[in-house]
């Protein structure tokens, strides 16, 4: 794509990271407004910015035009994601949520890896074009199916009145803050130093920028974009923590299980994105499977503390990964921690609406999945910082390797490439090891993580899922305090 654009590095860094970012910073937005203007013209809303994106980014002759599409697409995606949960939510009692929920994060966790396989294929055996043309029949019958369904929540008054109803200070202080704090986690690192201005003006700025937000919604705001309500109890302040360590552990996995794959195993594109297979075949299924059982039991704690403990093993189990790990044990070892991310997706969704009152489950559905946005951009930020030190440290172990290890610990895709041109020397075989060694404490930062989780998970409250179907309207903060 990038040479047949004739873009730039940074132009086609840009071109996945855009949709990440849009995706993550509308969420909260189109919630908002769907609680005032009605959940299928938001819907549909959404379909149609991604849909316009699909079609820029297919036909796109720069990386102009593709970063417009790109964004489009991320704004319409990011709708998409939190509504189709505020509807099951909208829809389906709480106590029946749990297999649809299940299987929600199942379609997630599958999309999410499977993904760029396929992109893979189409960009290596036919055209990058079919990346974007793919969406266009499952855009159609989505569109065509919701024209057609009805019993969702509608407008509540006159559209003049629910403009009137809007938090535009809120949504103007949260979407430029959100952009200027996830922008730097991005490219810190990789485009700028993390030590640069570029990378430190616009994170400091953006977290100011939020904890502002975050004032005028809990004293100023009449009706908050992000109700204060929604974070007044522990259970909830875990579930959101919990749903950012997710999209943390879920792109830790998806970045550099393929470095490790391309790097250390010399696999090709294509088969790294196959040997994540092990992630996408035991997230999915047991997703469902945990979400059956606890619509079944009508409990979800269990299922959210030995998700985290399965999923701190699993991260744990991946720092044995080395230069030769048989390809059985490089099955198994991922195929744990997959198990426990698939138990701990549909818990603790079903723990944020739980502990959330009734009339807030939809703020609180499209706040937990923009934290796992979030969660995503920290993730690989994080990461990356852990990984390029250690990298560096290691190539300086190695007198052959030590020259290179300013150039290669800032940038391990080049690092890819000349190990597979390497012949078959002890220095190969070292800056291997130096790879295997140094995403060996990106596993151990995810494994901490996850058992910080699975501590603070047990002590959440075991709400009930015995509640049906009330008042889905949200009131304004005079009416959420009494």
């Amino acid at each position: 794509m990038a040479h047949e654009l004739g873009g730039t590095a940074i132009e086609a860094f840009w071109a996945g990271t855009s949709f990440t970012l849009c995706s993550a910073v509308f969420q909260p937005v189109f919630s908002s407004l769907s609680d005032l203007f009605g959940r299928k013209p938001l819907v549909l809303v959404t379909i149609a910015w991604f849909t316009i994106g699909a079609i820029v980014a297919g036909v796109a002759n720069n990386f102009t035009h593709m970063l417009i599409g790109r964004s489009l697409q991320g704004i319409g995606g990011g709708g998409i994601i939190t509504l189709t949960g505020i509807l099951i939510a909208d829809i389906v009692p709480l106590s029946e949520r749990p297999k649809y929920f299940g299987m929600l994060s199942g379609i997630w966790s599958l999309g999410t890896v499977t993904g760029p396989v396929i992109g893979g294929c189409f960009a290596e055996k036919v055209t990058w074009r079919w990346i974007f043309y793919i969406n266009f029949p499952f855009i159609g019958i989505g569109a065509i199916l919701l024209a057609f369904s009805g019993g969702f929540l509608t407008a509540q008054g006159a559209f003049t009145v629910q403009v009137r109803k809007i938090d535009f200070v809120g949504i103007a202080l949260f979407l430029p803050s959100s952009a200027s704090f996830l922008i730097p986690l991005t490219w810190g690192g990789v485009l700028y130093s993390w030590d640069s201005w570029h990378s430190l003006a616009p994170l400091i700025i953006g977290a100011v920028g939020l904890c502002v937000f975050a004032i005028y919604e809990w004293r100023i705001a009449r009706l908050p974009m992000i109700p204060p309500a929604i974070f007044q109890n522990r259970t909830a302040l875990i579930s959101f923590g919990g749903y950012a360590v997710v999209g943390l552990l879920v792109w830790c996995c998806l970045y550099f299980l393929p470095l490790y794959y391309e790097a250390v195993k010399e696999f090709k594109p294509i088969m790294s994105g196959i040997a994540l297979f092990p992630e996408t075949f035991t997230v999915a299924p047991t997703g469902v499977i945990i979400g059956l059982l606890i619509s079944r039991t009508g409990r979800y704690y269990w299922a959210v503390c030995s998700g985290w403990c399965i999923s701190t093993i699993g991260t744990g189990l991946l720092c044995l990964l080395d230069t030769n790990t048989t390809t059985v044990a490089w099955i198994f070892l991922n195929a744990v921690a997959g198990v426990g991310i698939g138990m701990v997706l549909p818990s603790v969704a079903l723990a944020v609406q739980a502990s959330a009152p009734t009339e807030l489950v939809a703020i609180a559905v499209a706040t937990s999945t923009c934290f796992r946005g979030f969660g995503q951009s920290i993730g690989v930020a994080i990461g990356g910082v852990i990984f390029q030190n250690r990298m560096k440290s290691n190539l300086l172990q190695y007198p052959a390797l030590r020259g290179l290890a300013d150039k290669y610990s800032g940038d391990a895709a080049s690092a890819v490439e000349l190990i597979r041109g390497m012949q078959d020397t002890q220095a190969k075989g070292d800056l291997q090891q130096a790879y295997a060694d140094s995403l060996r404490m990106v596993w151990a930062f995810c494994c901490g993580i996850s058992g910080l989780m699975f501590f603070t998970s047990l002590f959440t409250k075991p709400y009930s899922l015995d509640r049906g179907l009330v008042a889905r309207v949200r009131p304004e903060k005079e009416n959420v305090n009494e």
